[in-house]
């Protein structure tokens, strides 16, 4: 039994499978296109709304080193995607990396894994896009009646129909094609990318020095507890984390890493990009860059706007403004925002449809998803089932608490791609590397160990919940995939192999 978890679809397989016409995604995607994706996912809640939590409570001025410490453990991670997704061009990303180097059985918890994430985190920016919207009504004297804004407290019920809205309509523009998805992309992000910049020039204009000192506030311990609320490394070793002070800086970098989530959605369009083997990497690492340099901007200028200690948790760059004397900033921010989560939203929402498709396509899921549309060439099924799912749940739910189980995910993800690529260079040697991670294995192992340190960081209750999709998805391997996957299915009837 245990030489069935680990059988690895071999690499070349992986490639042939993409060629059958039942299964084959269009290719019409750039290296500047790929760089849009990830540029688009990346500017989102983390820069409209973390810098003032982190900085605030954790940091001070110096969250903008924090950004620098979680873009380095993201760049990190990149490099290994990077050389995967040139050489294993497929849909899924560390799904089937891992699938092609450590075997099934890991893969599906990988794979399960993502659709976890992506869905879930689909779910959640939805719901943070619906309240910049009805914030932007409300200015305007629109209101909308409680119950179909999700905040329906009296009566302990609400839908909130523009949540559920918005994951409809962007479903639609994938189900129809990655090339109107891109387009609709580009203008959004250029659009949320002047937003930031305005922000950026506009507010250099406020700082004032004296807001940076101190730049590192004296360390102020954390109590222990046995709360699982705290940091699981603190429940394992009874080590304090401490806020402020230079530990504050990388306690922070937990916090702030949510702002670089979805950078790895770019390796789940390997298989629709014209050139993967090229412009792969050009996307993961140019959109990677690009958000580090803006994320640090904001920080920098944000801080200096405003005390550390004054700066607001919900909407820090707008009340900034507001505290020098610039109210209209508020409304352009919330609009910013608002774009911005829409490519957010979309991206998530196409790299978690993605990952199910190619999982189906394996048969560890009903192949009824694996069949793309005959005229628009996209995985039509896995994305209208998920789309229709995730509306309802962002509809329903108030998912603020769920939201660090997509951080801890993403980087149990890091840690299997890291490790893929160390096992993929001694097992295949042979295969051709477009893009080579540099200084192996010691890079990937200094990235499995910066993933794993924000990882313990992450309250002990997330890492319980994360416990509990994985026991459901074993059952759903065990009672389904194990059987009908097509290595199983070859082994079963040689001759019919794939």
């Amino acid at each position: 039994m245990a030489s069935t978890f680990f059988r690895t679809k071999n690499v070349e397989q992986s490639i042939k499978d993409t060629e059958e016409p039942e299964h084959a995604l269009k290719k019409s995607l750039s290296a500047l296109d790929l760089t849009v994706f990830g540029v688009g996912v990346i500017i989102g809640t983390g820069i409209f709304v973390l810098t003032g939590t982190a900085a605030k409570n954790t940091a001070g001025p110096a969250v903008a080193l924090s950004f620098v410490v979680a873009g380095v453990v993201c760049g990190l991670a990149a490099l290994c995607y990077a050389e995967f997704a040139s050489t294993v061009p497929v849909a899924g990303s560390a799904y089937t990396f891992s699938y092609a180097s450590l075997g099934e059985f890991p893969a599906w918890i990988i794979g399960w894994d993502l659709v976890l994430e992506l869905a879930l985190g689909t779910a959640v920016v939805a719901v943070g896009w619906s309240g910049y919207i009805h914030s932007l009504l409300d200015n305007a004297g629109w209101h909308l009646p409680e119950y179909l804004s999700g905040r329906d407290g009296a009566h302990g019920f609400g839908f909130d129909i523009l949540a559920a809205a918005l994951v409809l309509a962007l479903t639609a523009i994938l189900v129809v094609g990655m090339k109107l998805s891109a387009r609709v992309t580009t203008v959004v992000v250029a659009i949320k990318v002047a937003v930031v910049l305005v922000v950026i020039i506009a507010g250099a204009f406020f700082i004032h020095s004296g807001n940076y000192s101190p730049f590192i506030p004296p360390k102020e311990a954390v109590p222990a507890g046995g709360s699982l609320k705290a940091p699981l490394i603190q429940l394992i070793i009874g080590w304090a984390p401490s806020n402020f002070g230079v530990m504050g800086i990388f306690t922070a970098a937990s916090v702030v890493f949510f702002a670089f989530i979805g950078f790895d959605v770019v390796a789940t369009a390997a298989e629709e990009t014209r050139n993967p083997q090229r412009d792969v990497p050009r996307g993961i690492m140019g959109s990677l860059i690009i958000c580090t340099a803006l994320y640090v901007a904001v920080a920098i200028v944000v801080t200096g706007m405003q005390k550390y200690s004054a700066l607001s948790v919900d909407a820090p760059l707008a009340d900034a403004f507001k505290a020098t004397g610039h109210p209209w900033f508020a409304g352009l921010i919330s609009f910013g925002a608002a774009v911005g989560l829409t490519t957010v939203c979309m991206i998530l929402l196409l790299g978690q449809s993605r990952v199910f498709f190619a999982m189906s396509r394996d048969g560890l899921l009903p192949r009824f998803f694996s069949h793309t549309h005959p005229k628009f060439r996209t995985p039509y099924r896995p994305t209208i089932l998920l789309g229709v799912v995730i509306a309802i749940v962002a509809g329903f739910t108030s998912l603020s608490e769920l939201a660090e189980l997509v951080n801890i995910g993403t980087l149990f993800a890091f840690i299997v791609v890291a490790i893929s690529v160390v096992i993929l260079r001694n097992t295949r040697p042979d295969l051709e590397r477009s893009f080579r991670t540099p200084w192996v294995p010691a890079l990937p192992v200094v990235s499995v160990l910066a993933s794993l340190w924000l990882m313990l960081n992450l309250p002990a209750e997330t890492w319980l919940r994360f416990a509990i999709w994985m026991v459901i998805g074993f059952a759903v391997y065990f009672l389904y995939g194990r059987k009908h996957s097509r290595l199983a299915e070859a082994e079963r009837s040689p001759a019919d192999a794939p």
